[in-house]
């Protein structure tokens, strides 16, 4: 009787998790450097299926936690207190380049004297048409939250499980159009990311949003998976909301980058 629990909170096990995890984050890192210096993806691709395990492995614990009733009300707040801040995390990720892009935008520097005045963007830059392809990624993103909104809604106000299942996979095949129409600007872009600052805070800030989207996208996958197994109700469905606080996250920050850098910035 002395180990029975008397109380609203989860004490975790010893987990490996958190550890495997920061090895194979890493080991991405480390091969996306070694990438980017003509040695080849296979340590980056190394990395980053470490990484879909650790999600895997630790995700598929949690939901182990969530059946044998360690989700608590109380444990429950917390996660969603402990999610919320991670979001404002992000916020502040994205924060520093538009800081950036908005300081070399107002006060452009000549590549000759650094007190100099330059323009912006930089000469010889052919900045992306804003209204052309950056506007249709816009609308599939925003039609892809949408239809992430309207499967939320027929969970927890209908628990209607076909309109939950073909809303989730409209937003993760939304989601998906749009990181192939992102590398396909990737791939026309008149400009490179290095050798100028324009370039370096463009793909700086649009690459990190589409890796966002791309971790949204298989958030929103795993979702589809459990709701499939019959998983969620509408009163325990912490998962599919945490999926769709990030995949809400993500439109507003891509709407803040199509204004900013897109329209504004070019």
């Amino acid at each position: 009787m002395a180990h029975v629990k008397n109380h609203d909170y989860h004490i975790l096990n010893p987990s490996l998790w958190p550890f495997i995890g920061s090895v194979a984050a890493f080991v991405m890192l480390f091969g996306a450097v070694l990438f980017f210096h003509g040695n080849g993806p296979w340590l980056l691709l190394i990395g980053f299926v470490g990484v879909l395990y650790v999600m895997f492995g630790w995700w598929a614990d949690t939901v182990t936690e969530n059946k044998e009733g360690d989700h608590t009300p109380v444990v429950l707040i917390g996660l969603r207190y402990g999610f919320i801040l991670f979001i404002m995390s992000e916020v502040m990720f994205f924060a520093a380049w538009f800081w950036s892009f908005f300081k070399h935008a107002m006060y452009p520097m000549s590549d000759q004297s650094p007190i100099a005045d330059g323009v912006w963007p930089p000469v010889g830059i052919e900045t992306f048409d804003p209204w052309h392809l950056p506007l249709i990624n816009t609308l599939i993103l925003l039609c892809s939250g949408a239809a992430a909104t309207w499967a939320h809604h027929a969970l927890v106000h209908e628990n209607n499980r076909k309109d939950i299942k073909n809303g989730l996979i409209l937003a993760i095949l939304l989601g998906g159009i749009f990181t192939v129409f992102q590398a396909y600007e990737y791939s026309h872009a008149a400009f490179g990311f290095s050798g100028n600052i324009y370039g370096a805070n463009f793909f700086m800030a649009t690459g990190f949003h589409g890796f966002h989207v791309i971790v949204g996208t298989i958030f929103l996958f795993i979702c589809l998976m459990r709701t499939l197994r019959g998983h969620f109700s509408p009163e325990s469905h912490l998962g599919f909301e945490a999926a769709a606080w990030y995949w809400h996250f993500v439109d507003v920050v891509w709407l803040f980058l199509f204004a900013a850098v897109y329209v504004w910035g070019g």
